[in-house]
């Protein structure tokens, strides 16, 4: 007898009937009906903090990259219809490429449609199945999706643990295949920022090529807001740096710069590069607008590093456990799922909208409350969350 096409999610099926019958509310079909700003929105019908969104500098309401969206769409269209290898490359995402290649001070850079896509085409392009990665074991998906499009050997170690990497790294000195190492400067779930540098030394002294994901970084951290590179003097030693428009830049794409003249080669031979339709013209444009507010904004990551100290140490001063990182991620950790559960619904209840993490999502099997601050909070909304989660965690006698 054949089995049915979804017998193989049997589990899966019975972890998530489970989880409904214990929660009063999908914690993965949440609907923002409305954002009204970018830290208030609706949601069941009453306005909601948004504390869940990656929003870091507030920029997905960005009146300048609305108002360059409208006039894009009006005048370019609203879609290109193909991939950048066909009739999908416009002037303006060679403008972008040029813009992004200027901020991060790199000769080159290729543009994706989601920042998904930048990790599955840079990470395929670069290694095959004759090659190895090592790969930081707390990866985001999208990196261990492109080790496993790329065919390569994986090798994992330890979680921002250089002298991890050095010995493993060691062991294949004698390979003959190429060699990559990625880390990424914060890590999604938790906000621990990498030791870059320290993998910098690792790199050079084995003369390895090292990639680093600065997804939630980026417009966050550094002087000129360029992420954990520029943030700890590495950038030069950063073969390629991948990141996405999603969050800190409000709009949706990816991107890969590097020195490396080899990139029209990637172009050719990276698969989500080349059969995917390209950005349309309208985020194209929206997406420059907000390039320049990083740029042209300081103030706005000031503001954001105040904010993600203001709501750690809150988070810290009413008992909750969370990383000793301060950065835009904020995650408190508990202890089971039927606790997360329902301390994510009471904030819900409550006015508060943030991310329910379960495993095996989470680093280490706990499942996780993730907070993202945005340079746009006020010290009142901080401080309303951190009330509420005070509250709740009180009334559940977490603390």
């Amino acid at each position: 007898m054949s089995v049915g096409i979804f017998d193989k999610y049997a589990a899966l099926k019975g972890n998530y009937d489970s989880l409904m019958t214990t929660s009063p509310r999908n914690p993965f079909g949440v609907v923002i009906e409305r954002p009204l700003s970018a830290t208030i929105g609706i949601i069941e019908g009453r306005e909601t903090l948004l504390f869940g969104t990656n929003n870091y500098l507030g920029l997905s309401q960005s009146a300048a990259a609305q108002d360059a969206a409208i006039h894009t769409a009006k005048t370019m269209g609203v879609g290109t219809t193909g991939s950048r290898i066909a009739n999908g490359t416009f002037g303006l995402h060679q403008k972008l490429e040029k813009a992004l290649a200027s901020v991060f001070r790199k000769k080159h850079a290729m543009i994706f449609s989601t920042g998904y896509q930048a990790n599955l085409g840079t990470i395929s392009a670069l290694v095959n199945k004759d090659d190895i990665l090592f790969l930081d074991a707390d990866s985001h998906a999208s990196i261990y999706d492109g080790a496993r499009l790329s065919g390569a050997q994986v090798i994992r170690f330890r979680h921002n643990d250089p002298a991890d990497l050095e010995k493993r790294v060691a062991r294949t000195d004698k390979t003959t295949g190429a060699r990559l190492i990625i880390a990424e400067g914060i890590y999604s779930m938790t906000g621990n920022i990498a030791p870059l540098k320290d993998f910098v030394e690792v790199k050079k002294r084995h003369n390895i090529p090292l990639m680093v994901d600065e997804a939630h970084s980026f417009g966050v951290l550094g002087d000129h807001g360029r992420g954990v590179a520029e943030m700890q003097g590495c950038e030069d030693d950063i073969d390629f740096i991948v990141g996405t428009f999603s969050k800190s830049l409000g709009t949706v794409g990816g991107y890969c710069v590097t020195d490396h003249d080899e990139i029209d080669l990637m172009r050719l031979c990276s698969r989500p590069y080349m059969f995917t339709a390209s950005l349309p013209p309208e985020i194209i444009a929206a997406t420059l607008a907000a390039l320049k507010e990083v740029e042209n904004r300081p103030d706005l990551r000031q503001k954001l590093q105040e904010n993600a100290a203001r709501l750690h140490q809150g988070f810290k001063s009413v008992g909750l456990n969370t990383s000793n990182f301060i950065s835009p991620v904020i995650a408190v950790t508990l202890e089971d799922i039927p606790q997360a559960i329902t301390f994510w619904n009471a904030l819900l209840d409550a006015g508060v909208y943030v991310n329910l993490s379960l495993p095996p999502a989470t680093p280490d099997n706990r499942p996780l409350l993730r907070c993202s601050v945005m340079a746009a909070h006020s010290a009142t909304e901080i401080d309303q969350a951190v009330e509420t989660f005070g509250t709740i965690a009180k009334e559940l006698k977490l603390v």
